[in-house]
C-alpha cells in the first residue's frame, strides 16, 4: 500500500510498558541517541550499572580494576587448555567444552509482563553443553561435503540421553535455521543467524589438497558452528523446539535440499527478500511508540559502526599476518648471516637475534589469531545478529501493515452494506445483506486478530531487545578484557626476550 497510514493506539500491555532504560554498560550508544534522549541523561543514581561509579559487583568475577593481576602467567593462545573465547561458547580450536548455563526466560504467549518479571528473578539455571568437533570429509570431487560431530551434554529432561553424539552436515545448520526462522520470526522471537555459506572456501576444500588455508576455513566455519548451536540453544523457546531436540539428539535427519543456492527455494527465498524489500519502500508506518523509533535507529547504527570495525580488524589480521612472515624472512637471513660471518661473537650474536626473531614471529601468529577469534568473530557474529533483530522489526511492520489491510477492508465491506440500504430490487435485499453481513463478521474477526497479534509482537520484541542488549554487553566485556590479557603478555614476551639478547649484544667486541 503506498498511501501512508496511521497506527492505531495500542491496548493493553503494549501500552503501559514505560520505555526501557539504557544499560549502562552499554559498549555502542551513539551520540545521536543521548542527544535526542533527553531523559537518558537523566537517570539517576540507582539506576547506573554497579560497574559505572568505581564499586565492584561481588557477582562479577572480572574485576576491571584487576586487568593485569594475571597478565605474567604463561597463555598459549594455540594450546588445549586455552580459555573459552565467547562468554556463551568454547575456543575456535577443538577443545573440552565448557559448561554454557541456560538460564531459561518465561514464555511469552499466555503470561502477563508483571508475572514473567517476578518469574524471571526466581528462575532455576540448568546447564547444557554443546561441543562441534572432528571435522571429516566425505566423498571426493564437487560431490565431497563435510560432516562433524555434534556433542551435547546436558541434564534437562527434555532429552531423553544425558550424552548424544550426532554427525551433522553444514547444510543441516542452515537448514535447522531455516525452521526455526519461520517459526519464530513472525512472533517477535530472535532466531540466531547460521555462518554464511562460502561457496570459495569449500570448493577449495573439495578439490584442493589439505594444505593450510582449507585446514584454517574448516576450522573456522567448525568454530562458527558451534557458536551458532550454543546461541540457539541459551534461547529457551528454541531449545525447546522439536526440531532442535530432533537436530540435536536424532542419529538420521531427513537431507536439508531446501538450502541450496542455486535450488528452487533458493530462487524463491531471493524473490521473496525482493518482494519484502519493495514493501518496506511502499509501506510506511508512522511509528505511534517512541521505544520502537529509539530502538530502531539504535540499531541501524549500530549496524553502521560494527561492520567498519569489523573490516578494520579483518585489515589488522592481515597486516599482523604480514608481520609474521616478514619476521620470519628476517629470522632466516640472520640465520644464514650468522653461518657465514667469521667474528665468533658476531655469528653468535646474529644467531641469537635469529632464534629471537623466530620466537616473535610466534608471537604475532598466536596474536593474528587472537584478534581473528576474539574480535572478528565476534563482531561478524553480532553483525549478522543485528540483521535478525532488524528483522524482527520489519516482520513487526509487516503484522502492522495486515491489520491496517483488515481494517481497510471491513471498512469496504460495510460502505457496501450501506449502499445495500438504496437497492431497487428488495427481493434480493435481504440475501445480499446476509451474504454481506458474515463478510464483515468474519473481517471483523480478522481485525480482532490484526490487533491482538499486533500488541503481541510489540510485547516480545521489548523483551528480546532487552535479553539481547544484555548479552551484548557481557559477551563484549568479557572479550576485550581476554584481547587486552593477550596484547599484555605479548608485550611480556616480547620485553622477555630482547632483554636475555641484550648482553648477548654488548658482548660483541
Amino acid at each position: 500500500m503506498s498511501e501512508d497510514r496511521e497506527a492505531p493506539a495500542l491496548l493493553g500491555a503494549a501500552h503501559t510498558d514505560p520505555p526501557e532504560p539504557q544499560d549502562a554498560e552499554d559498549l555502542f550508544v551513539s551520540v545521536a541517541c543521548v542527544t535526542e534522549c533527553p531523559e537518558a541523561a537523566r537517570l539517576s543514581a540507582e539506576d547506573l550499572s554497579p560497574g559505572s561509579d568505581g564499586h565492584k559487583d561481588p557477582d562479577d568475577p572480572d574485576d576491571p580494576d584487576d586487568l593485569f593481576a594475571e597478565a605474567t602467567e604463561e597463555v598459549s593462545l594455540d594450546s588445549p587448555e586455552r580459555q573459552p573465547i565467547l562468554s556463551d561458547g568454547p575456543s575456535p580450536a577443538i577443545t573440552p567444552v565448557t559448561p554454557v548455563t541456560i538460564s531459561p526466560r518465561l514464555d511469552v504467549f499466555d503470561r502477563s509482563l508483571d508475572q514473567d518479571d517476578e518469574e524471571e528473578e526466581n528462575r532455576d539455571t540448568l546447564d547444557i553443553q554443546i561441543s562441534v568437533s572432528d571435522p571429516e570429509k566425505v566423498g571426493d570431487g564437487m560431490n565431497a561435503f563435510m560432516v562433524y560431530k555434534v556433542t551435547t551434554k546436558t541434564s534437562l529432561s527434555i532429552f531423553s540421553r544425558d550424552e548424544v553424539c550426532v554427525k551433522r552436515r553444514f547444510s543441516d545448520f542452515l537448514g535447522l535455521h531455516s525452521k526455526l526462522a519461520s517459526k519464530y520470526m513472525h512472533m517477535g522471537f530472535i532466531v540466531p543467524p547460521a555462518p554464511e555459506k562460502s561457496i570459495v572456501g569449500m570448493t577449495k576444500v573439495k578439490v584442493g589438497k589439505e594444505d593450510l588455508s582449507s585446514v584454517e576455513f574448516v576450522e573456522k566455519r567448525r568454530s562458527a558452528l558451534e557458536r551458532y548451536l550454543l546461541r540457539t540453544v541459551k534461547h529457551p523457546a528454541l531449545l525447546k523446539d522439536p526440531d532442535v531436540l530432533q537436530f540435536l539428539e536424532s542419529s538420521e535427519l531427513p537431507r536439508a535440499v531446501s538450502t541450496q543456492a542455486l535450488s528452487g527455494a533458493g530462487i524463491l527465498r531471493m524473490v521473496n527478500k525482493a518482494a519484502d524489500a519493495v514493501n518496506k519502500m511502499t509501506i510506511k508506518m508512522n511509528e505511534s511508540d517512541a521505544w520502537f523509533e529509539e530502538k530502531q535507529q539504535q540499531f541501524e547504527n549500530l549496524d553502521v559502526q560494527l561492520r567498519k570495525l569489523h573490516a578494520s580488524v579483518e585489515s589488522l589480521v592481515c597486516h599482523r599476518k604480514e608481520l609474521s612472515v616478514n619476521t620470519a624472512a628476517f629470522a632466516k637471513s640472520a640465520a644464514m648471516l650468522g653461518n657465514s660471518e667469521d667474528h665468533t661473537a658476531l655469528s653468535r650474536a646474529l644467531s641469537q637475534l635469529a632464534e629471537v626473531e623466530e620466537k616473535i614471529d610466534q608471537l604475532h601468529q598466536e596474536q593474528a589469531n587472537a584478534d581473528f577469534y576474539l574480535i572478528s568473530e565476534l563482531l561478524g557474529d553480532y553483525v549478522r545478529l543485528i540483521t535478525a533483530v532488524r528483522g524482527v522489526f520489519d516482520q513487526r511492520m509487516k503484522t502492522w501493515g495486515k491489520w491496517q489491510d483488515a481494517q481497510l477492508m471491513l471498512q469496504r465491506k460495510r460502505e457496501a452494506e450501506a449502499k445495500l440500504q438504496y437497492a431497487s430490487k428488495p427481493e434480493k435485499l435481504q440475501q445480499a445483506r446476509d451474504e454481506i453481513r458474515e463478510e464483515i463478521e468474519e473481517w471483523e474477526g480478522k481485525v480482532q486478530q490484526g490487533e491482538r497479534d499486533f500488541e503481541q509482537i510489540s510485547r516480545n520484541i521489548r523483551r528480546e531487545v532487552g535479553q539481547f542488549e544484555k548479552e551484548r554487553v557481557k559477551d563484549f566485556r568479557v572479550v576485550i578484557m581476554k584481547y587486552l590479557e593477550s596484547l599484555v603478555h605479548s608485550q611480556q614476551q616480547l620485553i622477555k626476550y630482547w632483554e636475555a639478547f641484550l648482553p648477548e649484544a654488548k658482548a660483541i667486541a
